[in-house]
């Protein structure tokens, strides 16, 4: 990196996945191909590849570099001292626009211990999704069973692949654009078809998939070689009743302020969302970020004196580096940013 790392803008980096998407992702970009020259998942300032794959997944700069070989060559120009400390020269951040075009099957994600202790990864992969449009005639999610269920009864839900029960159990959520969903480890989940989302999670691809049926080749790729019994060890199959889901729920379509916190308490110490809607010259302190542009179109200044006109649909990583920033115009974007340092979750 320079003396004075500036903030850069992202192509596009959509690997394939096994399910399909829409068009919503290419509708943010301003592009007017087909849905299906576009994959469901745009993974924004990646330093993460698909599970058991060298490259893909991973951004790719302007100058031929991968973002994370750039990170690593340069961790306190990039994340700043204390984020180091904590995390090492990991961002501790994967951003992805999701686009689902059809529902995603039932699944789950492992804890950090759980993680570190079959995966050798510091990192297990909590998430949380920020609805930012929706289509279709009902579009929602499925976030937890609504009823305590006993490890033999999903055992023979995954053993037969009984899509009706293991879907049914869960909680089933109307959803719509300014709705933010937090996914803790563990939580049984899907998204249903027709919501597109900005997705914060721990930079991992540790999906642990019981309904894998007409979705994956095989049960392995559900369990990632680990055997069912072993990764339902991981899953959460505690009851979320409506009280327990309101701590996981928020609705902030009519939220006003230049800046709205997006996502509910607890998720600070894996990641942090803002919307930012700057009435006048906005500042933002150093920070490692990615920005998602929803509309309009603004101006990011940095103390450094560099100047970026954005426009919607644009994406864009800033380096802590970059220092102090300014953001002002008539423009809405998401700000998605790791953990605070001193909030780092024992491990």
């Amino acid at each position: 990196m320079s003396a004075s790392p500036a903030p850069l803008r992202l192509p596009a980096n959509q690997p394939p996945q096994f399910y399909r998407g829409g068009e919503a992702i290419a509708r943010l970009r301003g592009l007017s191909a087909s849905a299906s020259d576009f994959g469901p998942e745009d993974w924004v300032g990646s330093t993460t590849t698909m599970y058991g794959q060298d490259s893909n997944g991973l951004t790719k700069l302007a100058d031929g570099r991968w973002l994370r070989d750039a990170v690593r060559d340069d961790p306190t120009g990039w994340l700043g001292a204390k984020h180091v400390e904590a995390f090492s020269d990991s961002t501790g951040l994967l951003v992805k626009l999701l686009d689902a075009g059809q529902r995603l099957p039932v699944h789950f994600h492992p804890t950090d211990a759980f993680a570190r202790k079959h995966f050798d990864s510091h990192f297990g992969k909590t998430e949380a999704w920020i609805v930012v449009g929706t289509y279709g005639d009902d579009p929602r999610v499925y976030p937890g069973f609504r009823e305590t269920l006993s490890k033999q009864t999903i055992d023979e839900w995954v053993r037969e692949q009984d899509t009706p029960s293991m879907l049914g159990a869960l909680n089933s959520i109307p959803v719509t654009a300014g709705d933010t969903v937090y996914i803790p480890a563990g939580l049984p989940h899907a998204i249903g078809e027709g919501v597109f989302v900005v997705e914060l999670q721990q930079p991992t691809d540790f999906s642990l998939t019981i309904e894998w049926r007409d979705f994956l080749a095989n049960p392995e790729k559900g369990h990632l070689g680990l055997g069912f019994d072993t990764a339902l060890e991981a899953l959460d199959t505690s009851g979320w009743d409506p009280d327990r889901l309101e701590t996981i729920i928020r609705r902030t379509a009519g939220a006003d302020g230049s800046t709205v916190d997006l996502l509910a308490d607890g998720s600070g110490e894996f990641f942090r969302a803002d919307q930012l809607r700057p009435s006048g010259p906005l500042a933002l302190d150093p920070s490692f970020s990615v920005l998602v542009v929803m509309d309009g179109t603004g101006t990011l200044r940095t103390e450094h004196g560099d100047e970026l006109t954005l426009r919607k649909g644009e994406t864009l990583v800033v380096p802590f580096g970059a220092g102090a920033t300014e953001l002002s115009g008539d423009v809405t974007l998401i700000r998605c940013r790791p953990p605070a340092p001193e909030r780092r979750p024992d491990r």
